[in-house]
């Protein structure tokens, strides 16, 4: 072999190496942005239900970093005559309210998110039954789901 082939020989080994290195460091850096996801306990208070619930928190740059949510809602009470909600609050943005359907259940799946940051923190989410103007509106408790994307 002459020098100019195992030089050859020796940069190849070189650039496959350091190909590999940055794929190593690489799936560590995506393991660490992973997004935070999870059930969705059981909620439910008089006359509403929500089950079979899924969050996602999304890493930054994934789907507007949002917040994604699916479960279904449930009204239990089908002689009132009240409707049920869940209501959604991600961090610098008002609660917004998805209405389920009066004496039936349906199937939820949203993604919210707040356009000018590139990832949500923090969410919150209740299910309620809308009792009209005249009597307060009863929900289950609240639940938070929150995680730092700073310490990964």
């Amino acid at each position: 072999m002459t020098l100019l082939m195992v030089t050859e020989v020796c940069m190849k080994r070189a650039v496959l190496g350091l190909a590999a290195v940055g794929l190593a460091l690489g799936g560590a850096v995506a393991a660490v942005a992973s997004p935070a996801e999870g059930g969705i306990p059981q909620l439910e208070s008089s006359g509403v239900e929500f089950s079979g619930g899924h969050y996602k928190l999304n890493r930054p740059g994934v789907n507007h970093g949002a917040f994604e949510w699916r479960g279904r809602l449930t009204d239990t009470l089908v002689a009132d005559r009240h409707n049920v909600y869940v209501d959604v609050q991600v961090q610098g943005h008002d609660w917004v309210r998805y209405y389920g359907k009066q004496r039936s259940s349906v199937l939820l799946r949203q993604s919210n998110w707040n356009g000018a940051q590139r990832y949500i923190g923090e969410a919150k989410l209740r299910v309620c039954r809308d009792r009209g103007s005249l009597h307060p509106d009863n929900c289950a408790p609240l639940q938070t789901f929150s995680h730092d994307w700073d310490r990964g």
